[in-house]
């Protein structure tokens, strides 16, 4: 059975080590969505540095998930001091329990805040893919697909939520979007008839 992977990419608006109180939010709040994800239904997995310093992403250990890439638009620091993103990569076992974790709980309460951390970008900050059961993504996997959606939209290899696909490359709707704001309500993930 395939499982989706899913890729997260955001510019922060100020270097991960930076001392403020804006930074420090940003760790204790992602640390309680992590807390909140990791027990999800249909959650399997996610990247985690080895070496697990705060900070440290380029050079880290990443084990299965491979040497830790950024997209080409990223044009900030690769240090400790001064890298400035928040990227994520997770495995789930379908396309419904990764848009619910998603769009609800903590993290949907961090996504209506992300603007008091991440800069506003004209690039996609998401890419979801369907996996053999068993493949580990990587890095590399998560960065290239991000940047196929930039440049040529949703195809079934690389998605996003509003134009997803079904592991055998069948577009699948998601119905319960909210027309003004563009939110998700409740949503029927499923596949047009």
């Amino acid at each position: 059975m395939p499982h989706l992977a899913l890729y997260t990419f955001g510019v922060l608006k100020s270097p991960l080590a930076d001392p403020t109180p804006r930074t420090r939010e940003f760790y204790e709040i992602g640390e309680a969505v992590y807390r909140e994800i990791s027990r999800q239904p249909g959650y399997l997995a996610r990247a985690e540095a080895a070496d697990g310093q705060q900070g440290l992403l380029f050079g880290a250990d990443w084990g299965a998930w491979g040497e830790f890439v950024v997209p080409a638009w990223y044009d900030k620091g690769r240090t400790v001091e001064t890298t400035a993103l928040a990227a994520t990569l997770s495995l789930w076992t379908g396309l419904r329990p990764a848009f619910d974790a998603v769009y609800t709980g903590l993290h949907r309460t961090a996504l209506n805040r992300r603007y008091d951390w991440f800069e506003r970008t004209d690039h996609p900050n998401y890419v979801a893919w369907w996996v053999s059961e068993g493949v580990i993504p990587t890095w590399q996997d998560g960065v290239s697909k991000l940047e196929h959606v930039q440049d040529h939209g949703s195809a079934p290899h690389a998605f996003t939520f509003h134009r997803s696909f079904t592991p055998d490359g069948t577009p699948a709707g998601i119905e319960g979007l909210g027309p003004k704001s563009g939110r998700p309500s409740a949503v029927n993930l499923r596949s047009p008839r």
